[in-house]
């Protein structure tokens, strides 16, 4: 349609379904720029509501609600990959120009589906998945190839942040964790021979322009991304353009109007493994908001709006440090307690961003602090201290 190729200019609605800390950045990107901002989340309590001029508490497949913001919203996207797809499909049947698509999105929901589409991709881009193994059925599991042991066994849906996996060595402890699981379809993965991690910010806009950004070095700790450091330490510039040259061609190959998140494993023997997609703007990501000339969030909301995309230029060297709930609670599991900020921001390149949660908990993503650097040391020494500052280790 003609119309849907015209801009969405400022002061017009865009809409998040979610709202999380990702929607809450978003909503403050978006009014930078002079747009308003319907956020649909069931839950009461939103970081991204609480900001946003509109704020629906509704299921996501409630229909009065997704009419509402229909009418209201000129654009819609999505702050996380388990939005219902049929939410997106009812929005765009109404005339909203919904981006990325629910086909794109269930691509990320399901890791069998997932990891069936890097396997097609590897073709192309010489990148693919690690060797695995689909479990849907308890017959399945005496089937399961002996070469993939060590795996870890992964629920195909609803898994993140290292939830939903299991470490496995045996047939036996397949059978057993796969019951643990819940008897789910899941997914084996052989425990490969893992160097380091990154991750690829690739964004497309609607007349198919992509941009990336430099290749963000990942470190997580219990499954919970930990830092992310830029430019990555441990990436040959070969090595970088490989995996930015295959996140451009995924992007496009599924029709993407966004910004999504690759992530790799780069293995001991130099082979770079396609790990999972994440169809939105990404915790690895929260660097940009403070070292590239244009945020992920800016990028979502340029995508979104059909206007033309901005620079992906690196400004300075950072680590970024993320935040969890477990710091509130230094002193007492009962009694939270604010951690000492004043303290953190005596280092003058530290970029404080907190997410506007009222309830603390451990393990909960709380915040984050972009450390900036004039060099990559200078970066990774900032960040050193101001955990230290905060009682993290490192």
């Amino acid at each position: 349609m003609a119309d849907r190729m015209e801009p969405i200019l400022p002061g017009s609605y865009l809409g998040i379904l979610g709202g999380g800390q990702l929607g809450r950045m978003f909503t403050q990107a978006a009014q930078a720029m002079g747009y308003k901002v319907c956020v649909l989340d069931p839950g009461a309590e939103s970081p991204a509501g609480s900001i946003a001029e509109k704020f629906i508490q509704a299921d996501y497949t409630d229909s009065t609600a997704l009419k509402e913001m229909a009418t209201l919203c000129s654009s819609v996207s999505t702050e996380f990959e388990n939005v219902p797809a049929q939410a997106l499909d009812e929005l765009e049947s109404l005339g909203v120009f919904v981006a990325p698509r629910s086909s794109c999105v269930s691509l990320a929901q399901n890791r069998i589906a997932e990891k069936n589409f890097l396997a097609t991709w590897k073709s192309e881009t010489n990148i693919g998945p690690a060797p695995n193994f689909v479990i849907e059925h308890e017959a399945d599991i005496a089937h399961t190839p002996t070469n993939l042991f060590p795996g870890i066994l992964k629920t195909a849906r609803m898994g993140y942040d290292g939830k939903g996996q299991m470490t496995v060595y045996s047939l036996e402890e397949l059978t057993t964790a796969w019951s643990e699981l819940g008897r789910v379809p899941c997914v084996l993965e052989k425990r490969m021979e893992l160097d380091f991690e990154v991750s690829a910010l690739v964004v497309r806009g609607y007349d198919d322009a992509v941009v990336a950004y430099p290749v963000s070095q990942n470190i997580h700790r219990d499954g919970i991304l930990h830092t992310s450091t830029v430019p990555a330490p441990s990436l040959q510039p070969a090595q970088e353009k490989k995996i930015i040259d295959a996140a451009k061609a995924l992007i496009r190959k599924i029709d993407y109007v966004g910004v999504l998140c690759v992530e790799f494993f780069v293995l001991k023997n130099g082979d770079i493994v396609a790990n999972e997609i994440a169809p939105r703007p990404h915790n690895s990501g929260h660097y940009t908001m403070d070292a590239c000339v244009s945020s992920q969030f800016e990028q979502q909301v340029r995508a979104m709006a059909r206007l033309p995309l901005g620079d992906t230029r690196q400004l300075a060297p950072v680590s970024m440090l993320n935040l969890l709930g477990d710091l509130w609670f230094e002193g007492s599991e009962d009694q939270p307690k604010e951690p000492a900020w004043n303290k953190v921001l005596a280092h003058p390149d530290a970029k404080l961003h907190l997410y506007g949660k009222s309830d603390p908990r451990m393990g909960r993503k709380m915040g984050h602090i972009n450390c900036l650097g004039e060099n990559l040391n200078e970066a990774r020494k900032n960040c050193a201290a101001v955990a230290t500052e905060l009682g993290i280790e490192p």
